[in-house]
């Protein structure tokens, strides 16, 4: 055994003696600065540096985000964990806390200096470092836990040989104490975002694993089959896979073959942070079909595999992007009673010391809520408050039944706009029972209600009460055919089915309602038709299938103005920044990064409209520099061939906006330029910037008295002895908003190119 090398880093031990002296992989001086935060900022502000920076490996490296992935696993104080390949420390924290000993190996000193310093007051972490293949054998064999956390794909660099990926878990299996379990992190080669547009993750080209890595390489992801195989030729003997949604890097769903998704729960897909991609389908609406034919697991964009025994945990929401006051976790466990079998809980834990009071007060606004509906007909899903792993947990009852979402579009999905009017007539009676009484969930959607049909004998009962389904079979199939319409006479089989349908929509209607999910409720009354418009509109905004319902129907149905509307959705906003806080959503950070998705048919434009040289393109800069992917053309902006038109829609974000008024050269009168409706004065310094001679109008004696005016005399006009024109405005100096329109009317004439030379 080699001599120790040991460096202290607060109560962090860093093991030198199979470090080789070099590091043989590194992100350069991205690291450096990964270093540098490490040691001199606290994880409390890595959401704010995260903010500033606005780029992918900062975000990758630093967001507690990356927790999720492990949080969830239960775990012994005592536990004694390995984490293979930690990089810079993302989930080493969490194990941490979690665990009595972490043992974390890492090639890349520069990365294990980083992990230290971000948790130096962690007395239980120590961090060898080294190749894997020099360190292994050194390894006790008492492990609870050994994860691979996006690292088991790099085996084949590791092990070399035939069988690497094999031979990789064998060795690792070596050091397992008895019932203990390896968890392996990784992406599914065969995830659905990769068919729809995203680049592989690792060597950032198009369709690498789909194709089965023709191109070659030591990175290798699998598909579900070819894990099971992997596994079994190691010689494990059970094993269970998880589904991180929308990816095992940034989790917020966790699913089992136990609790699979439903149809409209996959909607979160563009989380292309590290680069852009395209966007050859709407994933939503193929993870709908794919889960509708059961296919979800083999298409998971991620997988999380236990080698081992299976834990109780079958469902996992992460609600950690909110305020620190409210930041929870949801779950739904598995419970085993004598004599009745398997039953299941659900479980709402903060995830925050200032998200315990959140929890607590769950359970009051279940007994409120259970006395406003006293005497109604709608049912409040039973809390209460329980301690668990040392916190407080409010524990809910695991209630089957058809989602009141699912009956509402199975309804569009087969045109019948009618019952859909039912039933949400039906929402509305329903949750306005005893409207004064101070108590009131301001979340009060469509997705937070089951139904249990009234007549069971009518539908069958059914046969699986786990959460696999979260549904009553047969009650399902039979709305499906609800109400279905036929041309002609019906024979006698015909109408007894017909019936039997329409009896089965009337138990549904009549049948058990139960709020199961009451997060937000507040101690004051609201007004009905705000609930209910509230539940209407985001219904239909969550997904564009669903306009064959008319907001106009909404309005009225709700008796709603558009005075009312605009005073509901400022309490929208209010609400929102109440549960956010200064956060920003990780939809708004990818914006903020500047990774675009592009649409085929926007590539095919652009190629035919780059054979034009009459043709306007727009470059946006959100901080990472122009380019190709980030531009876009305008149609239609020659207004005849000397005078061009724009209307531009600018985010909050764009940092800098180049306009190619063409593709020869040029002279250019700029005649008139507005940003928000004001005139954008290009005659300040570092406003406007070009690649040709800017000419500024000249002033006379009134000079100092024109100096703030902004008329057509103050817009420059500008030379460019180049085919490739642009003009650069630097947004940063005006005074942008959430949402901007910049609007240009600019003279243009084309010249000889000799001619502009000598004119610049």
């Amino acid at each position: 055994m080699a001599e120790k090398r040991i460096e202290e880093i607060g109560k962090v031990s860093l093991d030198y003696s199979r470090y080789p002296g070099k590091d043989y992989y590194s992100e350069g001086a991205m690291e450096d600065e990964l270093l540098e935060i490490a040691r001199n900022r606290t994880s409390a502000e890595y959401e704010s540096i995260i903010e500033e920076r606005r780029v992918w490996p900062i975000l990758y490296h630093l967001s507690p985000l990356r927790e999720n992935i492990v949080d969830w696993i239960p775990m012994d104080k005592n536990a004694k964990v390995l984490e293979v390949g930690s990089g810079c420390g993302a989930i080493t924290g969490a194990l941490a806390r979690k665990a009595g000993t972490v043992t974390c190996l890492e090639l890349s000193k520069r990365r294990s200096l980083i992990n230290a310093y971000r948790h130096r007051d962690c007395d239980n972490i120590t961090i060898r470092v080294g190749n894997f293949k020099d360190i292994e054998p050194e390894l006790p064999a008492d492990f609870d836990y050994i994860f691979l956390i996006g690292v088991f794909e790099y085996g084949q660099a590791y092990m070399g040989g035939d069988r690497p990926y094999e031979d990789y878990l064998k060795g690792l299996m070596a050091h397992l104490a008895p019932g203990g379990r390896i968890v392996i992190a990784i992406e599914n080669r065969y995830g659905l975002k990769y068919f729809a547009g995203c680049r592989e993750d690792h060597l950032g080209t198009y369709f690498s694993g789909i194709e089965n890595y023709v191109a070659g390489g030591d990175v290798r992801t699998f598909g579900r089959g070819g894990l099971e195989n992997i596994f079994a030729g190691c010689g494990a003997e059970e094993w269970q896979f998880y589904y991180p949604y929308p990816d095992y890097k940034f989790m917020t769903s966790l699913y089992s073959d136990e609790y699979l998704p439903k149809k409209g729960e996959l909607f979160n897909n563009k989380r292309n942070f590290d680069r852009s991609r395209m966007q050859l389908f709407n994933e939503k609406n193929a993870f709908d079909g794919l889960v509708e034919e059961g296919l979800f697991p083999v298409f998971s964009n991620s997988y999380l595999a236990v080698i081992g025994e299976s834990f109780d945990t079958k469902f996992v929401k992460y609600s950690n992007d909110r305020a620190p006051e409210y930041a929870i976790r949801t779950e739904i466990l598995s419970t085993r009673t004598s004599g009745r079998g398997r039953g299941y809980v659900v479980r709402k834990s903060p995830l925050t010391d200032a998200a315990v009071a959140h929890v607590r007060g769950m359970e009051a606004a279940y007994e409120s809520l259970t006395e406003r509906y006293r005497g109604g007909n709608l049912r409040i899903n039973a809390c209460e408050l329980l301690e668990a792993e040392g916190k407080t947990v409010a524990q809910f009852e695991y209630v089957q039944g058809i989602p009141l979402l699912e009956v509402m579009d199975g309804c569009l999905e087969r045109g019948d706009t009618e019952t859909f009017r039912r039933f949400f007539r039906q929402f509305t009676e329903r949750v306005g029972y005893n409207s004064d009484y101070p108590a009131a969930d301001f979340d009060l959607v469509f997705g937070n209600v089951l139904i249990r049909p009234r007549m069971q004998e009518d539908l069958g009962k059914a046969s699986d009460a786990s959460p696999k389904t979260g549904k009553m079979p047969k009650a399902g199939e039979a709305l499906k055919e609800a109400k279905a319409q036929k041309a002609g006479e019906d024979s006698p089989e015909e109408s007894a089915a017909r019936t039997q349908r329409e009896r089965a929509l009337e138990s549904l209607l009549e049948g058990e309602w139960t709020l199961i999910d009451y997060e937000w409720t507040f101690g004051k009354p609201m007004e009905t038709r705000q609930l209910a418009f509230r539940a209407a509109y985001w219904y239909l905004l969550e997904d564009e299938k669903r306009k064959k319902i008319s907001l106009d129907w909404i309005l009225q149905e709700c008796a709603m103005t558009e005075s009312d509307v605009k005073e509901l959705w400022e309490e929208e906003g209010e609400f929102q920044r109440f549960v956010t806080g200064k956060r920003s959503s990780m939809a708004e950070l990818r914006e903020k990064i500047g990774c675009p998705i592009m649409n085929p048919q926007d590539w095919l434009d652009r190629y035919q409209d780059s054979e034009d040289v009459n043709r306007v393109q727009i470059y946006e800069d959100r901080g990472q520099g122009y380019s190709e992917e980030s531009s876009y053309f305008v149609r239609d902006a020659y207004q005849g061939d000397w005078l061009i038109e724009l209307e531009l829609k600018v985010d909050g974000q764009v940092q800098m906006l180049r306009i190619d008024p063409g593709m020869y050269p040029c002279m250019v009168k700029i005649a008139e330029m507005t940003f928000n409706g004001e005139a954008v004065p290009l005659h300040k310094r570092k406003l406007l910037y070009a690649n040709g001679r800017i000419v500024k109008p000249p002033r006379g004696k009134d000079s100092k008295a024109r100096k703030d005016q902004r008329d057509e005399r103050d817009y420059p006009s500008i030379v460019f002895p180049t085919e490739d024109p642009n003009i650069n405005i630097n947004l940063k100096e005006l005074k942008r908003q959430e949402e901007n329109t910049l609007r240009a009317r600019i003279e243009i004439v084309r010249m000889p190119l000799a001619m502009t030379q000598d004119l610049a």
